[in-house]
């Protein structure tokens, strides 16, 4: 069945995902992936093959996302009925049901069968149930608060899920970076790589994407800052690569000289 005949529920509409010409179903009244998700798709480190698991993966974006850059079979977990449907159906539109499969359930009382996962990534909500005024709907509500986990909740989940020098890689504020790095070593993954995202270079950080290793000796690398807009509004290259397929992953400074991939106008235009 192509995209255009492929059946959408009420409220549905059906979006490029940017890249290698994958389609994903999104729903303003329920959940709609932003730029978070697909940094960290791109920063994770993955092995060609193996396992991977993404908590909190609402509409599937990370676990689709990841099947560009690696042959390894992915699991994503997600709490809500109706998400966890979308994902189930944009995974099935894609071609990928041998690869991605969703589960419906609880990362609080998630316990992975056989064996542990190479690498997990985690897209979890960001603010406290206290701060701030919540949507009214719950869908929104609990992708953007921590309602139905908190961050203790996320990084024990991972460290259970994932084998002892195997990878773990979370986007999140950096105001909650203290308790991220104190939580990660409480539960043994040692932070490895830390990067901070600017949406302009003169501009504080708004984001903040963390990759550390479970049984990992001590040793963190901060790599440069990744700036999302020039001073004319328009993305930089090393975002337009991103989005466009151009660049699998972000760069890891510590094997490339750091210069973000190039992309003409016309590549750009045509979506790569």
């Amino acid at each position: 069945m192509s995209a255009e005949e492929y059946p959408l529920r009420p409220g549905e509409r059906l979006d490029d995902l940017l890249t290698h010409h994958l389609k994903i179903i999104q729903s303003s009244e329920v959940f709609s992936f932003s730029l978070d998700a697909v940094l960290l798709a791109r920063f994770a480190s993955v092995s060609p093959r193996g396992r991977i698991l993404d908590l909190c993966t609402g509409n599937g974006v990370i676990p689709m996302l990841l099947t560009t850059r690696t042959e390894a079979t992915i699991d994503g977990i997600e709490i809500q009925p109706r998400l966890a449907d979308m994902a189930r159906r944009s995974v099935e539109l894609n071609g990928l049901n041998d690869r991605v499969h969703i589960i419906e359930g609880d990362l609080r009382e998630w316990k992975p069968e056989g064996e542990l996962y190479d690498a997990v990534t985690v897209n979890p909500p960001y603010l406290p149930v206290t701060s701030g005024d919540r949507k009214e709907n719950i869908h929104q509500a609990m992708a953007r608060h921590e309602i139905g986990c908190k961050l203790e909740d996320v990084v024990a989940a991972c460290a259970r899920s994932v084998r002892v020098g195997g990878r773990v890689a979370m986007v999140h504020r950096p105001s909650r970076l203290v308790d991220i790095i104190d939580l990660m070593r409480r539960y043994r993954i040692e932070p490895k790589r830390i990067r901070f995202v600017h949406p302009r270079k003169e501009a504080e950080a708004n984001m903040i994407l963390i990759e550390g290793t479970l049984g990992g000796k001590p040793e963190v690398r901060l790599l440069p800052p990744l700036i999302v807009y020039e001073e004319d509004g328009e993305y930089t290259q090393e975002l337009l690569a991103v989005f466009y397929g151009q660049a699998a992953e972000l760069p890891d400074f510590k094997r490339q000289n750091g210069r973000a991939p190039s992309i003409n106008k016309q590549e750009q235009e045509n979506g790569g």
